[in-house]
């Protein structure tokens, strides 16, 4: 996969297919539609929402926002690491077909960026391209300085992303798996669920780090060496 030109990643298996709906099913199939209207997602950390505007990025065959910028299908930015960019940075994107801004509340309060995003977000609707922006909170519930800004963040259709219960982080953690080429038996995946962090990025990260670890050692991931690399990674943590 390309570097994307804000030096971030799209993650690999950040894939419709790979997300566990639960309660969001009703967000899964309107970020999968072909409605225009600017979405707006919220929820807590680890809920999945960059998960999913990373996989609307993927179905739609983004994958560098570089490339983007000059018109192609869709372009992943996320706001909380490019905040030391100017504001002028968001200059072509609302030529992308489908533009997917991240963390938009990271720069509520900065008038200059807020006034960025007015301008993309007028400029995107005029070329009917479609925006979804993903924050921590509702826009109207978020301090704006920009009058005009917030009027059009809250027009947005706005989705609550829900944390998933222990049903649904068991399949997204099998579904990882799977995308891995990994078989987690209903034991192991019990014991990792009772022992790792709720959120979703946190399962998936050290999912990874058992799958990199298990090929490294040759060995299946077993809940022996399972506890054993928890054990370790723990210690590298601390």
């Amino acid at each position: 996969m390309k570097q994307l030109a804000l030096g971030v990643r799209l993650r690999a298996m950040a894939l419709f297919a790979s997300f566990s709906p639960g309660h969001n099913a009703e967000i899964l199939s309107a970020l999968r539609g072909p409605g225009r209207d600017p979405l707006w997602l919220w929820g807590n950390r680890g809920c999945g929402k960059t998960h999913l505007l990373q996989a609307v990025c993927a179905a739609a065959g983004a994958t560098a926002a570089g490339d983007a910028a000059a018109g192609g299908p869709a372009a992943y930015f996320p706001l909380d690491r490019t905040v030391a960019l100017p504001p002028q940075a968001l200059a072509g994107f609302e030529s992308c077909r489908v533009l997917c801004l991240d963390d938009v509340d990271a720069v509520a309060g900065n008038l200059e960026w807020e006034q960025a995003l007015f301008r993309l977000f007028n400029e995107a609707s005029e070329l009917q391209s479609r925006v979804i922006f993903a924050a921590g909170a509702a826009p109207r519930q978020i301090d704006w300085r920009l009058d005009d800004w917030r009027s059009r963040a809250a027009a947005c259709v706005v989705y609550h992303v829900r944390e998933l219960d222990e049903a649904g982080r068991a399949e997204a953690l099998r579904l990882r798996a799977a995308e891995r080429g990994l078989q987690l038996p209903p034991e192991t995946l019990d014991y990792l669920l009772k022992r790792l962090p709720r959120d979703l990025r946190s399962l998936f990260d050290i999912l990874d780090e058992l799958d990199e670890a298990s090929l490294v050692a040759q060995r299946r991931l077993t809940i022996p060496f399972i506890r054993d690399a928890l054990e370790r990674h723990a210690r590298t943590k601390s």
